[in-house]
Order: structure tokens, then sequence, then C-alpha cells
């Protein structure tokens, strides 16, 4: 897989990435991720997008423009829409081969072309409504989409071809099985993607959920008939779902959430877990979905991806020293992070002298617009009447959430 044409004279020149290295330094990703690049050849030649030196990419990357009869010193432009570096990682390498190519990016990308790779010579800087003509009919437009997820982001679109280079806008984790493209992915895998880019979503873009519905919606009047975007699959055959399915995420942090509930749980000595399991009792009368989750055990990438979408969510922990457990102050803290909120919530916990749990806990939801019910501590092993109250904890939380409708009114999905 070293070159695959999208359109006469457009090309994925990307690669897949296998590690256990962790995305962005924080995130697991066993399945891997692509690294999508492109080519766009009229009579000049651009690079949309490039790799990170990472996992053999650069180099399947260079394969990639070898078999297109592409040499270094032809690419005229490099498209850079985002430069976080698991994007531009190669910039530095490229550019001394490819001395003749002038940057194209936004006045911030500009300055951070200049932060991580000290290049300031042959840079151009577009913004929104500007164009750039490669002749033979391709023409690129340009339009700013900050914050999604960098403040100098902005996405490509070619007018002959249809194709939106989106940038991490509509991307996911995972690598190709057989195909880049949706509409050559077997029905057995498409729950492989979901879950990828409903991971992805959560980890990367989750906090600027209002900049990504702003994007969309001043990408509105676009003809778009591809999508093109940084990681995961190339929308051939149906770029209108996954811009739902970015809508509907993105509606995710507002209070349009789905009718399930996580748990979080962690426990020292099991007197804490006890809990859980009363409470599990008692979720468990309705029939909705629960995801559990315990930590330190599980990591928090996956954890974020079943709280983004609930909108029930109990969490459980021990009093540690004069505190909250510190592996769940860790989660809370991201949950805070990433805006998680309007949610149906729960609390639970045992304590020993001090019961300062709840005090972290309080401080972190404060903020976050949760509908809170009344928080159930207990000192050491729980009682039956204790326990009794779990069960309900957990019955209150259902009842609530399964009052919520599945989808958001209007979408189609």
């Amino acid at each position: 897989m070293q070159a695959i044409k999208l359109a006469d004279g457009i090309h994925w020149v990307g690669a897949n990435v296998h590690t256990e290295d962790l995305f962005e330094g924080i995130w697991p990703i066993p399945e891997g991720v692509a690294l999508n690049a492109y080519t766009v050849q009229g009579d000049k030649t651009a690079v949309i997008e490039l790799v990170r030196e990472w996992g053999g990419a650069a180099m399947t990357f260079m394969k990639g423009l070898k078999a297109l009869d592409i040499e270094p010193e032809d690419v005229d432009y490099i498209i850079l829409n985002h430069l976080e570096p698991d994007h531009t990682g190669f910039t530095y390498m490229f550019r001394s081969i490819a001395p003749n190519a002038t940057i194209v990016t936004t006045e911030k990308g500009e300055a951070l072309v200049d932060g991580f790779y000290g290049i300031t010579e042959n840079v151009h800087t577009v913004a929104t409504g500007d164009s750039l003509d490669l002749g033979q009919g391709k023409l690129l437009h340009f339009t700013e989409i900050p914050n999604v997820h960098w403040p100098e982001t902005m996405v490509t679109y070619e007018e002959d071809s249809g194709i939106l280079f989106s940038s991490d806008a509509f991307g996911s984790y995972g690598i190709h099985k057989g195909s880049i493209f949706d509409d050559e992915q077997p029905e057995a895998i498409k729950s492989y993607w979901e879950d990828q880019m409903l991971r992805y979503y959560a980890n990367i873009v989750a906090t600027f959920s209002s900049n990504v519905l702003s994007a969309i919606d001043k990408l509105s009047g676009v003809d778009i008939k591809m999508i093109a975007p940084s990681h995961g699959l190339i929308w051939r055959g149906s770029p209108g779902t996954v811009v739902k399915k970015y809508v509907r995420y993105a509606n995710y942090s507002k209070e349009l959430q789905e009718p399930e509930i996580t748990i979080i749980w962690g426990s020292m000595y099991g007197n804490t877990e006890t809990m859980l399991n009363a409470i599990i009792k008692g979720a468990s009368e309705y029939d909705i979905p629960i995801h559990v989750h315990q930590v330190p055990n599980e990591d928090a990438s996956f954890i974020l991806r079943d709280v983004f979408k609930s909108a029930g969510l109990i969490i459980g922990c021990p009093t540690y020293e004069y505190g909250m457990f510190p592996p769940m102050k860790y989660v809370m803290e991201l949950l805070k992070e990433k805006l998680m909120r309007f949610k149906k919530v729960g609390f639970f916990g045992s304590y020993g002298w001090s019961g300062g749990a709840k005090r972290d806990f309080d401080e972190i939801s404060d903020r976050m617009k949760w509908d809170i019910e009344e928080p159930l501590l207990f000192k050491g092993y729980p009682s039956k009447e204790e326990v009794s109250k779990g069960e309900e904890l957990g019955r209150s939380i259902a009842e609530k959430v399964k009052e919520i409708p599945s989808k958001i009114e209007g979408e189609d999905y």
C-alpha cells in the first residue's frame, strides 16, 4: 500500500503505524494508527500533510512518492493543515531534500513551523477564502477551522474532485485493513471503526466540540464528495456519514448523550468493590447498557470513550490518606479537561478516618454541570442497610437515564 488513487492526479501516500508508543504520549493505540498524507498533481505538485518518522512511516511515505515518479525536488508545495508533529515530524528532513517546496499554512501555523522546525524561508501563509491553482484544473481552497483541535488548523478543498482534506477533523485511531476507503470495508469491521473513531474523538477532540460544530457549519455550503482526514478511513462512499457521526459526538458535550451508564471504580481492600456490586445490581434492573471500568487497571483512554457518550456516570472509590484515591483523581481531572458535562451522576466510597474523597469529588464536579445524587459514603465495610442504599442509587441513576432518547432528534445515523 504505497500510493492509492483517490481521483485523477490525487493519491494517498500515507502509512499504517503499528507501535507500542502512546499517541500524544498519553493514549494507547493497540490497533495502531494511520498517518494519511496525500499528493495533488497538476502542472505543479502539492503534498498535503506529511508524516512523522515513526514506525517506518517516513520511509513508507517516500516509497509512495517514488511509486508516483515524484522526486522530492519536484514538489512545489507542502500544505500543512495542522502542525502537530504526528503530521509534520518529517517536515525538517523532507524540506532538506525538497528545497524548492513552498510550505503553505496559516499565519498561526507559520509561527509553529518556525518554533518546531526552525524554518522561516519560503513559507506562504493563507487564510479562509484563499486558493492555490496547481494547473490542469487542480484548484485548492483553504478554510481555517481554529481549535479543531489546535488554533492554527485549516482544511484544504480540491474543487475539481470535491475532496476535502480535513486534517484531524473526521479522523480516528486504527490502521487500514485491506482498504483505505469506507465503501470497501466489510460489514464485520464497521464496529471496529466506530469504536476507534469514538475513542479518538473522546481522547483528542472532545474539549473542542463547540469548535467542531462551528467548523461543520462553516463548511456546510461546500460540495464535498470525499473526506480525506489525517487519520483513519477516507470517506469516499458516504462522506455525510462521518460528518453526522462527528455532529453526534460533538453533541455529547451538551445534554445529548446516549441512555447508557458508565461506572468507574477503584478499591484498595474490597470494601468499595462490595458496594459496586450492589449498585450494578440495582442499575441492571433497567434495560440499558452499563459499562464498568476499574482504575488503575484500565487505561483512561477507554474510560473516556464510554463516559463521553453515556448520560449516566457513577464513580466509586475510597479515600486515600486525606483525599481521593489517586488513580480516580487522575481520571476525574481528565473528565473535567475533556468537558464531559451534563450527566446524571452518583458517587460512593469507603473511608477510614477522614472521608476526603468526597471533598476532591466536589471540587472537580462543581464545574461539570452534573445532576448529582446524594453521595453514598460508608465507614469501612458497608452494612446491609448501606448495601440496600447502593442498590437504590443504581436504580435511581438508571431510571433517569432510561428516559433519555437514544438519538439526537432529527438526525439519521
